[in-house]
This record gives structure tokens, C-alpha cells and sequence, in this order.
């Protein structure tokens, strides 16, 4: 058998050659073209579902949210488990699929079971899909730090939620972008139970004109010589003076009873629900960048930092900058430059094996060279 391919081989050298060359060209290829990772993907097919039902206990959750939504997806084809945990104002189901399970129809088919549970749920709650990514997504973290003390961390946190957060989120391969640390601003209204009782005023109500006040209206068009005009009423809240004039009703006499009648307005912070320390120097603001799922990570992380280079730094405010602290794609380059190593090394080792065993340097070279 050997001699047979060997006599061909010799026979039929052009082909040979072409083979050859079409291999080393596809190995070329697939060198330029392999998605490069310090860390192997062996997690599950997952999909992950997050319900959030505000200021509602685990328990009640658990009953009315997570159970009917775990039992709607136990029936999913090529679902292998599903595991759920209720938590207070939230829910989050873990939906695993085969191994060999394509990531996006795994993620079509739970949003097709999902579509199924109208009415099931408590109103206003709407189940969403978690990224497509996985567990070893988290490619690239950053803060944002203000050395000169202009701004504060709930500005810092603004800053990344409305402007970092959105530019990252454009990059290519980018699946998520999560916003951590730091405080989320929050205009919070503190009614006084002593001046609701004194003006009979419901506090459901003090909400509900809150929340109807921060809107715009549209109305028609007003023809005036020969041009359209459009009338519409706008209403959104700018600042604390705005919600401290909402009226919530008027007394005996006429007079609107406002916001500020029944308590006072302030700026103040979200509930937190974790803290970021860079370097022990303190709070700050960050984000995670989470890589897409079947993406190259040092690929996308090379396109994040030439956007946070190129695009965030410039456009940051004075004082404000964003340090990098975690960059997977040194990893990387350490495995490649790693295996680039070994496999030199055991190329010069079996050359020279072949040299010293065959003893004859032109068969010797057909080895070394493939």
C-alpha cells in the first residue's frame, strides 16, 4: 500500500504540488481565521431568563413568576434541565440544552415557549433573555476615576450608563455591557403621613400624578397662512423644582395642593447592590465587557480598546478617565507567544532526530518541512 502511493506520488508530481499547496494555504487560513482564547468555552448550552416583578418577596415570586415560566420550558425540545431562583423583585431561570445545541435556536425556541405564557403572568411583568454570551465572556473590565474631584460617583455612574456603556455596546462582537458601582441618581420623594392625612391625599395618588406628569402629549396641527403648526404639550421632568410643582389636587377653596404642600424632593441613590474599589483608593464606577458568544475574544478586545482609544476617551469631560484593569487579551497573548515557544522547540528536535536517524539530509527535509 505504501509503495502504491509512493510510485503515484512520483508519477504524478504536479498534483502532489498542487496538494500540497492548497494545504499549506488552508493552514495559512485557518491560522489568520481561528477565534484566539486563553480560556476554553466548555459551558453549557444555556439560556438565561430574567423576570423582574419590583418590591415582590421570593416567595410570592417563586409561586407566580418562576414556577409557571419553569414549567413552560420543561416541555422545550432538547432541553436537558432548567434551574430557576427566586430572589426579592427578581427572577432568573437557567434554561440548559443538549451539548451540540445551536446557541440561537436554543434562544428562538425559549422565546417561542415564552410567547405562550400571555396571561399566565402577573401584569406588567415581561420575561427577557439574559446575553448571548456564556461564563467566560468577561473579557475587559474598566473604571471610571476623577482625579481632580469634579465630579461625584453618581455623575461618574450617569456618565458610564448614558454615554460609555452605549459607545462600548456599538463595538462589533460585543454582547453586554454591564454598569457596577458607584451610584445610580434617583430623584426621591419623601411624603410627610402627617400633611397627607392634614390634606386627605391618598399617597397612591401623589404617584399616580407624579408618573402622568413626566410625559409629552401630542395634539393635531393648526393651519396659519399656508403652514402647518404642531401643537403638542410638553411635560417632562427636568430637575426637582419640576416634581415639587406636580399638583395632586386642590383644597375647599381652590388652591392646588403641590408635592412640596405634602413633603419635600431630593437627589439621592438607587439601593446598592454591589460596590467597585480601584486600588484601595476608593469607590468608583465600572463596567464589564462581556464578548459575544462564538466570537474571537482578542479580536473583539482589540476592537474595544481602539473604540475606548479612539471614540470614549476623547468625548470623556474634564477630569474624567477611564482606566483599563482587566484585559484578557494579555492573557492571550502570553498562550500564543507560550505555544509559539514549545512548537519551536519541538520543531528543532525533530529535525534533529530525523537528521541523526536517517542520516541523509534531503529525506531528512521532507519531514522537517511538513
Amino acid at each position: 500500500m505504501i509503495a502504491r502511493v509512493i510510485e503515484f506520488s512520483a508519477r504524478n508530481r504536479f498534483l502532489i504540488a498542487v496538494l500540497i499547496v492548497a494545504i499549506i494555504a488552508g493552514g495559512v487560513w485557518a491560522m489568520y481565521h481561528t477565534p484566539l482564547d486563553a480560556i476554553p468555552d466548555l459551558s453549557d448550552v444555556q439560556v438565561i431568563v430574567y423576570t423582574q416583578w419590583a418590591d415582590r418577596s421570593p416567595d410570592i415570586i417563586e409561586d407566580q413568576v418562576t414556577y409557571p415560566i419553569v414549567t413552560q420550558l420543561l416541555s422545550a425540545p432538547r432541553v436537558k434541565a432548567v434551574r430557576a431562583s427566586s430572589f426579592f423583585g427578581f427572577s432568573l431561570i437557567y434554561v440548559i440544552f443538549e451539548d451540540g445545541t445551536d446557541l440561537y435556536w436554543a434562544r428562538s425556541r425559549v422565546l417561542e415557549y415564552l410567547s405562550g405564557m400571555a396571561g399566565r403572568l402577573p401584569a406588567g411583568v415581561s420575561p427577557e433573555l439574559g446575553p448571548d454570551a456564556t461564563g467566560v465572556g468577561w473579557g475587559l473590565e474598566y473604571v471610571l476615576v476623577d482625579r481632580s474631584g469634579k465630579h461625584d460617583l453618581a455623575e461618574l455612574r450617569t456618565l458610564q450608563d448614558w454615554h460609555v456603556q452605549y459607545q462600548l455596546r456599538a463595538v462589533p462582537g460585543v454582547a453586554e455591557v454591564a454598569a457596577v458601582g458607584a451610584y445610580v441618581k434617583q430623584y426621591q420623594v419623601t411624603l410627610d403621613p402627617d400633611k397627607l392625612l392634614a390634606y386627605d391625599v391618598p399617597i397612591n395618588r401623589v404617584v399616580e400624578r407624579v408618573r402622568a406628569s413626566n410625559q409629552e402629549v401630542g395634539g393635531r396641527v393648526v393651519e396659519f397662512t399656508g403652514r402647518e403648526y404642531m401643537v403638542r404639550g410638553r411635560g417632562y421632568i427636568r430637575g426637582v423644582a419640576d416634581i415639587e410643582e406636580v399638583s395632586v389636587g386642590a383644597q375647599k377653596d381652590g388652591t392646588p395642593i403641590r408635592v412640596r404642600d405634602l413633603g419635600w424632593v431630593q437627589v439621592g441613590p438607587d439601593i446598592r447592590r454591589g460596590v467597585v474599589d480601584y486600588n484601595g483608593l476608593g469607590d468608583a464606577a465600572g463596567g464589564v465587557v462581556v464578548v459575544r458568544f462564538g466570537e474571537s475574544v482578542y479580536d473583539v478586545l482589540q476592537r474595544v480598546k481602539k473604540n475606548i482609544q479612539e471614540t470614549v476617551k476623547p468625548s470623556l469631560p474634564e477630569g474624567v478617565e477611564l482606566v483599563v484593569t482587566y484585559d484578557r487579551s494579555e492573557l492571550i497573548e502570553h498562550s500564543v507567544a507560550t505555544l509559539r515557544e514549545k512548537l519551536v522547540e519541538e520543531s528543532v528536535i525533530v529535525s534533529l532526530v530525523c537528521l541523526v536517524f536517517l542520516f541523509h539530509f534531503r529525506s531528512a527535509l521532507v519531514a522537517v518541512v511538513t
